[in-house]
């Protein structure tokens, strides 16, 4: 692969940042000079974003619903949202996943509301007709899991984006907006074990009981994630070959 990709962190844990940077890049299948590093908590979005072929945004224990953020945390949303309008516009292409999604339905005049949060662990998804259709989502099986854990989520999709994959508990698990976004509620990246890892770090931050870990990460190493992962694959495909 001689096309560089460009992994755009939004958690401000370091030990969570790397294993997540890791997990992109197992995902897509690339190796640790294909996938840059950015910390978007600590830095401001690159100004060159034209020298990568794609861009991947991941969680955060941030939420665009927060009451009272920091000027650290409204900074960084701001950029994440001009991430998104480059990537709706056409000027890159872009995936962005859990709390991201949060911040494009915001920029695209959608609601997002807490009343569509999921727990943590496995959750089946369902890809609608245009799902089915779409060049990235279209080589799923038309039903299948992936990792889930938010406090938050997109009510209705917005006005201008396309719904791509859906379920009972988040009505809006997918949606591609404008020519080269992509938006999912679900984590796409990790394996089991790397997911039951970062709830080690986010353990205390009320994603899901403390004191029943053993059993939550017995029910998350039951998923499997070969779905998320073609999903990335494409992703990665289209980014080298546009």
């Amino acid at each position: 692969m001689t096309a560089r990709l460009l992994y755009v962190c939004a958690r401000p844990q370091r030990d969570a940042a790397a294993a997540e940077w890791a997990s992109f890049r197992d995902g897509l299948g690339v190796g640790d000079d294909d996938l840059v590093h950015h910390d978007l908590v600590r830095e401001p979005l690159p100004a060159d974003l034209d020298r990568y072929a794609a861009v991947v945004v991941g969680g955060s224990p941030f939420n665009v619903t927060d009451p009272d953020k920091t000027e650290e945390q409204r900074r960084l949303e701001s950029d994440l949202e001009r991430l998104a309008a480059t990537a709706i516009e056409g000027h890159t292409n872009a995936l962005f996943t859990c709390f991201g999604i949060g911040v494009v339905t915001r920029l695209l005049g959608g609601e997002v509301t807490l009343l569509h949060p999921e727990g943590t662990g496995p959750a089946d998804i369902s890809l609608t007709e245009a799902g089915r259709a779409d060049e990235l989502f279209g080589i799923l099986s038309p039903r299948f899991e992936a990792l889930t854990a938010h406090k938050e989520g997109t009510a209705s999709v917005p006005p201008t984006a396309t719904l791509l994959a859906e379920n009972d508990a988040c009505p809006v698990q997918a949606y591609r907006a404008g020519v080269g976004l992509w938006a999912t509620q679900f984590h796409p990246e990790p394996t089991a074990e790397a997911f039951v890892a970062r709830m080690e770090v986010y353990r205390d931050a009320g994603y899901f009981d403390a004191e029943a870990f053993d059993q939550v990460s017995a029910h998350v190493r039951t998923v499997s994630v070969e779905q998320p992962t073609l999903l990335l694959r494409s992703f990665a495909a289209r980014a080298v070959s546009a």
